[in-house]
Parts: structure tokens; sequence; C-alpha cells
């Protein structure tokens, strides 16, 4: 049974229709930690406007922040997204035994 709210998963479905969250996400599934500089790097956007996404996902807690110095590195929370995909995984399971032809 999934324990996620409802609320919450619309939610995460508003965060991660900006096409920036959701590459960062996917940037962050590998399991490594990044530091801002790595994620810049990887996005024509100016420094404030990423701390303005990544406070987005870690408010939804989709990422975990580290602060060491002047950087923050990110990590992707694994137990948020793996309860968003449980919710999707339901979705589909409902659904598996029906025709989906078009």
């Amino acid at each position: 049974r999934n324990i996620m709210k409802l609320l919450d998963v619309a939610a995460i479905f508003k965060v991660l229709g900006d096409p920036t969250r959701l590459k960062i996400i996917q940037i962050l599934s590998d399991d490594k930690e990044r530091c801002a500089c790595e994620l810049l790097e990887t996005f024509d956007i100016t420094q404030p406007t990423l701390s303005h996404h990544m406070k987005i996902l870690n408010n939804f807690k989709l990422i975990k922040t580290r602060k060491a110095g002047v950087w923050n590195y990110y990590t992707l929370n694994k137990k948020t997204v793996m309860e968003f995909k449980h919710f999707i995984d339901e979705l589909c399971d409902k659904n598996s035994g029906e025709s989906n032809d078009v």
C-alpha cells in the first residue's frame, strides 16, 4: 500500500514538470553526490537560478543537501523517489490487465 498522500504525489508531478528539475533528478539518479558547481556546468543557467531549483527539489524531499564550505552537495533522496515510484507502479499494476489500444 502506498504511503504517499495524493497531494504530495500531485506536488511532485508539478515539481518534475519543469525540464531543468527533471534533468537534475536524472543526473542525481546515478548515486553520485554532485556539487552545485558540477550541476551548473550541465545547464545554461545562473547560480541563483540553480539554487532556486534545488530549493524546490529540497522542499519536496526529492534531494538531500550537504553544505561544505561555500558549496552545496546534492544527492537524490531515494526514500521519496521510491515512494513516488511505488505510486506509479501501483497505477501501472491496476491497468496491466487492460488493453491500452488506441
